[in-house]
């Protein structure tokens, strides 16, 4: 017998939630970006909201660039004190991800070039709209269920030198302080991320980013940061970035930070960094901050199937510290924006059996001898209490 439409649709359908409950992306625990500057390619998951906050101080030395326009150059040394927020949900597809990254700052600036001169403003530094998608997530060996041999269990899986890749478009407002505004307007903002979960608790993120693209001030950079989980709340970083653009010397920064897990939805971080450039610049730049998240995550609905019915079962939410994911750190068994993700628990879609109905005559049979062992097994037990209660009386 042909199988029907309805059935092949339904069996699609299972199929369908199945790749979907693959690219889940939802954590248990927080999974935050700061307080490195680098992201993860995976997303925070469906029906969350975060926030990521902190303030920062920053003190420039001697920062050097050429305006075109002017066709001048300009040096000048600043401190400015701030907030930097990101907004982040995960809406639609697991997979995707909506932000937007903003910084509000007081800076004082004295000019050295091209003559003496200050300039202050407050205002936002940064407004950018963004959205990123997990291209590639790669699986790695459970070796918790390697028993036969300790050198097995314990050895490098090569399949974690692949990493997992995702992109990112944003565009840059220009709904900015004086100080900061981009002549030509608005301009987009692209980007390439990965990680490597290279072990339980090392994961290292590698960031490809191109901002203020076909402007004057366009520049492109990377971020490298590396991050190690000490235990199940503390981890700690290690991040290099460089900036190359057309009109100012390249920059080259090093920061060091960590963080600490308050709760499955909160944490807190510290960083610290210092900027060398080709100009003998010694900007610093220190902060701390909070994330938090608003979780409403639900999984998804599986289609469980029967012989005889057809029903869709809500999963809840499960566990607490199966995952650990905390800032661009990643616990043991856990993941991070920095960390590798846990998958969300499904539970497997039972499929319409297509077998033939049971013989009868064998059932009996079954039975019958089913019957005959629990008769003798009945047989055995008095014989052997009969014996015990004879061996008790002599």
């Amino acid at each position: 017998m042909k199988p029907s439409l309805k059935t092949f649709l339904i069996t699609l359908l299972v199929h369908f939630c199945m790749v979907q409950f693959v690219a889940a992306q939802y954590t248990e625990v927080i999974n935050s970006r700061r307080p490195g500057f680098s992201d993860s390619p995976y997303s925070v998951g469906t029906k969350v909201y975060q926030v990521e906050g902190g303030l920062f101080y920053k003190d420039v030395g001697n920062y050097l660039f050429y305006d075109q326009n002017l066709e001048e150059s300009f040096s000048y040394s600043a401190n400015s004190f701030g907030t930097d927020i990101m907004l982040r949900t995960g809406q639609f597809f697991e997979r995707l991800e909506f932000n937007l990254d903003m910084a509000i700052l007081s800076e004082s600036r004295d000019y050295s070039r091209p003559a003496d001169s200050s300039a202050s403003g407050f205002g936002f530094s940064k407004l950018t709209l963004g959205a990123k998608y997990l291209l590639y997530k790669p699986e790695y060996t459970d070796k918790t269920k390697e028993i036969r041999s300790w050198k097995a269990r314990h050895s490098f899986d090569k399949r974690r030198l692949i990493p997992a890749v995702g992109v990112y478009a944003g565009l840059n407002t220009n709904l900015l302080t004086d100080l900061y505004k981009n002549r030509d307007g608005v301009s987009p903002r692209f980007a390439v991320f990965t990680q490597n979960d290279l072990s339980e608790r090392l994961i290292v993120l590698l960031n490809f980013i191109m901002d203020y693209a076909f402007t004057d001030q366009a520049e492109n950079s990377y971020i490298i940061t590396a991050t190690y989980a000490l235990n199940q709340k503390f981890s700690v970083f290690g991040e290099n970035q460089g900036f190359f653009r057309k009109n100012v010397p390249n920059d080259f920064q090093f920061g060091a930070g960590g963080a600490y897990l308050i709760n499955k939805d909160m944490q807190a971080d510290l960083s610290a960094r210092m900027i060398f450039d080709e100009r003998g610049d010694n900007t610093y730049i220190i902060g701390g901050g909070i994330s938090w998240r608003l979780d409403r995550h639900k999984d998804k609905i599986i289609v469980n199937k029967t012989n005889n019915d057809e029903e869709g079962i809500q999963q809840p939410k499960k566990g607490f510290f199966n995952t650990i994911t905390f800032g661009l750190f990643a616990g043991k068994n856990s993941a991070s924006s920095g960390g590798k993700m846990r998958e969300v628990k499904t539970r497997s879609a039972k499929t319409r059996s297509l077998e033939p109905p049971v013989n009868k005559k064998a059932q009996k049979a079954r039975k019958k001898q089913n019957k005959k062992l629990v008769k003798e097994q009945k047989k055995r037990e008095k014989a052997e209490k009969k014996y015990n209660k004879k061996f008790e009386n002599d």
